[in-house]
């Protein structure tokens, strides 16, 4: 009977694994498409001259392991957490171009079709007492329709207070506005702060309520490369925003998370140690309907270089996502005939 037992529980893994090992498979052919997708359409590596800056691929994105599930949209990159179902960090390059684009904002928050372990839902948020407060700013992403539809994603959404979310929070991303319109072009890296929990958590899915939030820019254009941070807590404020700024290195240690890692070690470290209030116009952007006019009207140079496009974007980011699942799958797959605890002590590399 025993014996019959030990068969039939084997049996039983062994249909466990042809089912996954058969997910896995297709999970590999679409990661072999994505693949040669991004090979098609992937930009110039090489950094090349707009209008009024230069963009370096991918400067703006933190350090982050292979397979981790990290998403892109047009017109920023996501890494998504789904311990706490919101972004750990959101990344994006803003030129002084961008600021003055011409479509309107739309309102339609959806699920994240590109977080293959499920987005947070507008149910999450429905009736929680928090704001859906967006990570990359709708008014950064109006240069385009797409992205401005896809600043909508829940992906790019945290639990914020309504007073900070429509107050001290709007202003500073108004401020980061005016700095690249001042400065030409910044890199952007905003998130919460997921590392002071635990923490209250809203809706089905519970998404985490953050204590915090944070974002770094770094001005890397000549003729004076400088860098800020800055940390407010999920709470209305009168105060300065100067009042909440840092240094970089200091939200990195808050964080745990390495940014602009692909300057060189001498900038970086130069950048992120201190930072001076005086080098930047804390002045909030904005512009009329006739602003935009003005500007657009005034024949810029094309780009030389643009952006990654929306093809090359949904690829990368989804193939960062399927990774990610892959080694998830593979790990269950596993388990199913090695004991996890055995498994993570002799591979800690797989947790």
């Amino acid at each position: 009977m025993a014996k019959q037992k030990k068969t039939n529980r084997i049996q039983k893994q062994v249909g466990k694994a042809k089912k996954r090992g058969k997910r896995l498979l297709i999970l590999l052919t679409v990661l072999i498409v994505l693949w040669i997708l991004t090979l098609i359409f992937a930009p110039n590596e090489q950094p090349s001259l707009q209008s009024s800056s230069t963009y370096i691929q991918d400067l703006e994105l933190p350090l982050h392991q292979k397979g981790d599930p990290v998403v892109s949209h047009p017109g920023y990159t996501l890494l998504y957490d789904e311990e706490h179902e919101q972004p750990r960090w959101v990344a994006y390059h803003l030129s002084r171009e961008e600021l003055y684009g011409s479509h309107d904002r739309g309102d339609d928050f959806r699920a994240d079709p590109s977080i293959l372990t499920g987005s947070a839902t507008l149910d999450d948020y429905r009736g929680s007492g928090y704001d859906r407060g967006h990570l990359i700013p709708a008014a950064d992403l109006s240069w385009s329709e797409d992205a401005m539809s896809g600043s909508f994603y829940m992906s790019n959404m945290s639990p914020q207070v309504g007073d900070f979310n429509r107050g001290i929070w709007s202003k500073l991303e108004a401020t980061v506005r005016n700095f690249a319109d001042t400065e030409g072009a910044v890199y952007v890296v905003t998130g919460p702060v997921l590392t002071d929990g635990p923490y209250k958590t809203i809706g089905k899915n519970k998404v985490s309520v953050p204590n915090a939030y944070y974002k770094v820019v770094l001005d890397y254009q000549e003729p004076e490369y400088k860098a800020i941070g800055f940390v407010l807590p999920n709470e209305g404020s009168k105060k300065d925003l100067q009042t909440f700024t840092t240094s970089i290195d200091e939200v990195e240690e808050l964080t745990g998370l390495d940014f602009f890692h692909r300057l060189k070690d001498t900038e970086e470290n130069e950048l992120e140690a201190s930072f001076d209030v005086s080098q930047w116009d804390f002045s909030t952007f904005s512009a009329s309907a006739k602003d935009r006019e003005a500007f657009q009207a005034g024949n810029l140079p094309a780009k030389v270089q643009d952006k990654p496009s929306g093809i090359y974007s949904f690829a990368k980011g989804t193939l960062s996502t399927i990774l990610y699942v892959v080694k998830k799958e593979s790990v269950n797959i596993i388990e199913l005939f090695v004991p996890k605890a055995t498994l993570r002590e002799a591979a800690p590399f797989l947790y």
